[in-house]
């Protein structure tokens, strides 16, 4: 009987072994797949808030569209385009690691994220060599998650062209309401910076009546405040504000 119940429990255990090596083999064989499929996924999201395709895209639309994008790798504290791996750099991960990323003052920690990679993307999407748009990553906190999204400038830096958030735990009908299309298109025109190049849109409580003001989120405060610290801090000194200042110069192209 004890005899059975070895050879019984043996073969349990080789069949968790083999189970074992086969699931991480097809997870590892799996794994160059899924980082194409996330690359696509952020060049997708990038050209739906940029307008240049719908978000129904299939795969070939996505990749031809694409090729008018340049991407780039910027030094937040100084401006300046620097050499790197821009398309295998992953923004998230240097934020996480001491080495990479910077602790943010609370004092102009508007978008509430606490600390932010040293070395962040912007991408420029060009016709002939000429910019006609820019497009910057956001993150910042709502009320429940951090939400991601891309911000799409003119050329002139000061007005917006569109925004798309792409990943967020917001509520679904309140604060989730970041998504629905005729909020977002509401954002396309609206002046972003001053005179002084200071970052000056936000979301207001109820119908904007300005050309600095998008309007809020009904019963979602928190998000809409949330949204309104990511632009101010990501447009700000500490953010994307030198980049910018050094594109408007013709130093960047």
């Amino acid at each position: 009987m004890k005899s059975e119940t070895g050879k019984t429990l043996l073969v349990a255990l080789i069949l968790c072994i083999v189970c074992s090596v086969l699931v991480s083999g097809a997870a590892v064989s799996l794994r160059p797949m899924q980082q194409v499929n996330i690359k696509l996924d952020v060049k997708k999201n990038l050209l739906v808030a940029a307008g240049l395709i719908k978000s129904t895209a299939k795969r070939e639309e996505i990749e031809a569209a694409y090729k008018n994008v340049k991407p780039l790798l910027v030094d937040l504290a100084s401006g300046e385009v620097v050499e790197g791996d821009v398309e295998n750099y992953n923004q998230k991960k240097a934020a996480k690691d001491p080495k990479q990323n910077i602790m943010i003052e609370r004092s102009i920690d508007k978008g509430s994220i606490k600390m932010r990679a040293k070395i962040a993307k912007a991408y420029l999407i060009q016709e002939d060599g000429v910019t006609t748009m820019l497009v910057l990553p956001v993150h910042g906190k709502g009320l429940w998650s951090t939400m991601y999204g891309f911000l799409v400038l003119e050329p002139s830096t000061t007005i917006v062209k569109g925004i798309g958030y792409y990943a967020h735990g917001e509520t679904p009908g309140l604060g989730g309401e970041i998504d629905n299309p005729s909020w977002k298109a509401t954002w396309a025109g609206k002046k972003l910076l001053n005179d002084s190049f200071e970052p000056v849109l936000k979301v207001v409580k109820g119908t904007a009546k300005t050309d600095t003001e998008i309007d809020g989120l009904s019963g979602a405060t928190l998000t809409s405040n949330g949204v309104s610290g990511t632009i101010q801090y990501w447009l700000g000194k500490d953010g994307f504000g030198p980049f910018l200042a050094k594109f408007r110069e013709g130093g960047i192209q």
